[in-house]
């Protein structure tokens, strides 16, 4: 049972409201899809979302679970009243949902954490001591640094999917006896594209190690199959899926979870406490010390709910705006975009770019200022890979970068195209300067300030 149905009534359809019925007649709607910004030139336009790989819009199916979920939220575990029990229910099946929404193998666990980075943490911590970790430089922050410097091999980014896997192959021979572990994106969070997950899985098998996958990308634009991959862990983000409610999943094998330490000490992670003596729970208890975040864990659940029905609307909506969005920007002079594995590899909605003769942080705040767009701009906690990119582009040290998703339309993707080729062709309109709100029109309008909600 899915956690829509638990929160929905049993004629749901005619009693959902209007908020959260589909938009286009089959993508999940999302809330903020109508947010009016302002202009620097006094007018409004409606919000042309380019950031999702940062963090995307909530789905309102999700507030819709949320806001269910509250007037009988308890905290869950060992309570015998009503809304403690209804609760602990709820986020198990959450817990149930997730589960299913990657794949997992049946005795797979899931436990839920704050991020990406939290779970890729937590696995860190549980890693055996004498382990050797794999990683490829290209890889986001959150999948790069937190294992031992002493037992980590950084890989150079690939430059084709062949490359990626023969690369691993050849760490794996040579790493010291023990156990190893492969960790790599599902799709990079630079330029969208997917690397070869089962094949890289499939080597690290051959060569007795384990594999895990950071599908924060990933997860939100195309299916995630634990079992069918081969991989032993997955890594994923409520923010990414349309769940901006503060959870995060690490899903996977039992083992070295439960033969390691609590990730936090507290409540809930305790089978027994007598004297100085400990007993730990195993399981997802184990690592989810202290009241957890359970109306993230339904936020989560609902979004992946949602997600798994309307997949293959959604991912025909993504790859037709991104094939537009690729198209429109290839065709400007000046504007240069950016792969590990050349044009035609298989990617999500993302797209990384640079304006020649304007510098990455000007061209997003003339996007913003002047065409009410979102992108990010910067190294986009992938320094490495950032820097291999650029290298022959010495004028630009950060990049551009528009990832789009649920909340954008073709008219956003117009809109950017020919936002990017005035700015190529005919460069800044205006002069920006810093303040406290970051690159702004120097002679900016717009009231930035954020209006007090509490």
């Amino acid at each position: 049972m899915s956690i829509l149905s638990i929160l929905e009534p049993a004629n749901a359809t005619a009693a959902r409201p209007a908020s959260v019925r589909l938009t286009n007649g089959s993508i999940p709607a999302t809330v903020g899809s109508d947010l009016l910004v302002p202009l620097a030139d006094g007018r409004v336009t409606d919000y042309a979302n380019f950031d999702h790989g940062a963090s995307a819009p909530c789905l309102e199916s999700v507030r819709a679970a949320v806001e269910a979920a509250l007037p009988s939220y308890a905290s869950v575990h060992r309570g015998n009243g009503y809304a403690s029990r209804i609760t602990t229910q709820w986020y198990e099946r959450a817990r149930a949902e997730v589960h299913g929404f990657v794949g997992a193998r049946e005795d797979d666990q899931v436990i839920f954490t704050r991020q990406t980075t939290d779970a890729l943490n937590l696995l860190a911590r549980a890693v055996p001591a004498d382990a050797t970790v794999i990683v490829f430089e290209s890889e986001h922050h959150a999948a790069l640094l937190p294992w031992p410097a002493d037992r980590t091999v950084r890989l150079a980014a690939p430059s084709s999917t062949t490359q990626a896997v023969t690369a691993v192959a050849d760490a794996l021979r040579t790493a010291p006896e023990g156990p190893r572990l492969v960790v790599v994106t599902g799709a990079s969070n630079v330029t969208g594209e997917i690397f070869p997950i089962a094949e890289i899985a499939a080597v690290a098998r051959a060569h007795g190690a384990r594999t895990c996958l950071d599908a924060a990308q990933l997860a939100p634009h195309r299916v995630v199959n634990i079992e069918e991959l081969d991989v032993d862990w997955v890594a994923l983000s409520g923010h990414k899926l349309y769940a901006p409610y503060g959870a995060g999943a690490l899903i996977g094998r039992t083992d070295w979870l439960d033969a390691a330490d609590p990730y936090l000490y507290g409540g809930g992670a305790t089978a027994a406490v007598n004297g100085n003596d400990t007993v730990w729970n195993q399981g997802p208890a184990r690592h989810e010390g202290g009241s957890p975040n359970v109306i993230g864990a339904i936020a989560l659940a609902a979004a992946c709910a949602a997600i798994t029905k309307h997949r293959e609307a959604i991912e025909q909506h993504e790859r037709s705006l991104l094939a537009r969005l690729r198209t429109g920007l290839a065709q400007l002079p000046g504007v240069t975009t950016y792969s590990i594995f050349g044009v035609e590899a298989d990617r999500v909605g993302t797209v990384c770019f640079t304006v020649d003769g304007i510098s990455s942080t000007l061209v997003s705040a003339a996007l913003a200022a002047e065409y009410g767009i979102g992108v990010r701009d910067g190294k986009f906690c992938a320094h490495p890979l950032v820097g291999h990119l650029l290298a022959d582009s010495p004028e630009h040290g950060t990049a551009v970068r528009a990832s789009l998703g649920l909340a954008t339309t073709r008219e956003h993707v117009d809109r950017l195209v020919n936002a990017v080729r005035t700015l190529a062709t005919n460069g800044l309109s205006r002069r920006y300067e810093e303040s406290t709100h970051g690159c702004q029109p120097a002679d900016d309008p717009r009231d930035l300030e954020a209006p007090r909600i509490w």
